[in-house]
């Protein structure tokens, strides 16, 4: 038995010519504003609390996508450095002093400068 790519019994698309009534589409969609402010009464308390969880859901967005990203990227570098710090001073245990700033600051720039 063949069937045609025409077939609408083979189709994964849901036909919608075959609605009789137009409103079966809108009946699935959630409520409206009407219906659901008559469920909370239709007062401002219902308004104002609404858009205090929208507050809240944006400062948590803010939160957990940006402010605890750098601070964990800060805190990162700091313990990063710290360690490496500590290692490096176990492992060669130099001190370093340095008596001419202007010294320190020439060999900086000549070091900087040799590879070029």
């Amino acid at each position: 038995m063949s069937h045609s790519v025409s077939d609408p019994t083979l189709s994964f698309i849901e036909n919608t010519s075959t609605s009789s009534n137009g409103r079966d589409d809108v009946d699935s969609l959630p409520g409206s504003l009407d219906s659901d402010s008559e469920s909370h009464g239709g007062s401002d308390y219902s308004d104002a609390e609404r858009e205090w969880r929208e507050s809240l859901q944006q400062l948590e967005l803010l939160l957990s996508m940006v402010i605890v990203p750098y601070l964990g990227k800060y805190v990162g570098r700091k313990c990063a450095y710290w360690g490496w710090a500590k290692f490096m001073r176990w492992k060669y245990p130099i001190d370093i002093v340095v008596t001419s700033r202007a010294a320190s600051v020439g060999a900086g720039a000549v070091a900087a400068i040799a590879p070029l």
